[in-house]
């Protein structure tokens, strides 16, 4: 039986990355009947907004998707579509993998971490308000609910990768309250779990020290905002937002996408390498349990980026962004 996926293809560079991502995936032969729907900034003279409902309800109707990245304007505009998907499917866990790939140049080697980001609440969820003329206010939410939750999830991960040790990511020093909440439910999951080694690391401190000695960690769990910013920086460690995939889990979806932008300057050109994008596919091939499909690509990237012949410019060659899927499809097995 086929898996019945959406595929939003984005904007910017998005369709041609999503493309070849789809043809890469296709060429497994995987059973996927992918069911394209558009969202994005084109879509908001007709709709009014950059998310019309008929894409949620595809991800609603076929529980995966596969996106390209989606334009959300600095300091003006609508509302980032990233978020408001998140909130309207209740996709609580955003899960960044940071892990070393051969052949792409970065300050360390054997990096193998993952990010497990509370996707729902926060400052992240843009709750704010203006105060008079010269004032404005963003709330900050952190609830047990939803902390126990990402918590548990952060925990099941570890457990299910055969990961040894969890990282509790907060700044309860300052805000006693909020991230105090945080981190008392954070203390109270792990000690439902004795097998995993369990800390707890001050936001700052832990920028610091992933810089320092990333190979000491090994799953890290935070709220929202932590989360977008840590999670960069772990991306940082293996190569940067080209190389860096993630998942958007809920109970009832699950919507996978490249943590890198849109980059409009590059749109059209086909020379931007679409590996984040293929990455996130691979999780999403091991959430359906295509689980060998998943490893067939993930070895055929490997050795295009140990070939070292057809990659793209920001990877260090001159192939083009199809042509270094080619090369990826080329090393599938037959």
């Amino acid at each position: 039986m086929a898996h019945k996926v959406t595929l939003i293809p984005g904007d910017g560079i998005g369709p041609e990355i999503a493309q070849a991502a789809r043809r890469v995936i296709d060429a497994t032969g995987v059973p996927i009947e992918w069911e394209v729907v558009e969202a994005g900034e084109a879509l908001i003279e007709e709709f009014g907004t950059p998310l019309p409902q008929y894409v949620l309800e595809s991800i609603k109707k076929n529980g995966v998707a596969l996106k390209g990245p989606l334009t959300t304007p600095v300091g003006k505009g609508f509302r980032s579509v990233n978020v408001t998907l998140r909130q309207e499917l209740d996709l609580f866990a955003n899960v960044r993998p940071a892990r070393s790939l051969p052949g792409v140049t970065s300050r360390y080697e054997n990096i193998d971490l993952v990010v497990v980001r509370e996707n729902t609440e926060d400052l992240y969820a843009g709750i704010e308000h203006n105060v008079g003329k010269d004032a404005a206010e963003s709330i900050k939410i952190i609830t047990r609910a939803a902390s126990e939750r990402i918590c548990r999830h952060a925990f099941e991960l570890a457990r299910n990768q055969g990961r040894k040790k969890v990282t509790a990511v907060h700044k309860a020093n300052i805000m006693k309250l909020s991230d105090g909440l945080f981190l008392s439910c954070a203390r109270k999951i792990a000690e439902e779990y004795p097998d995993i080694e369990f800390e707890d690391m001050i936001v700052d401190a832990m920028c610091m020290k992933l810089v320092q000695s990333p190979e000491n960690y090994d799953v890290l769990v935070m709220p929202n905002l932590y989360g977008d910013i840590v999670s960069d920086l772990c991306a940082g460690l293996v190569g940067g937002l080209g190389v860096a995939p993630g998942a958007n889990i809920g109970h009832e979806a699950a919507v996978f996408e490249p943590v890198h932008g849109s980059a409009p300057k590059h749109a059209g050109k086909n020379r931007v390498n679409p590996l984040a994008i293929l990455l996130s596919g691979i999780l999403m091939l091991q959430h359906l349990n295509q689980h060998q499909e998943a490893e067939n690509i993930m070895q055929a990237v490997t050795a295009v980026l140990e070939e070292k012949k057809k990659l793209t410019y920001d990877l260090g060659g001159s192939a083009s962004t199809s042509e270094m899927a080619d090369a990826i499809i080329e090393k599938l097995p037959k």
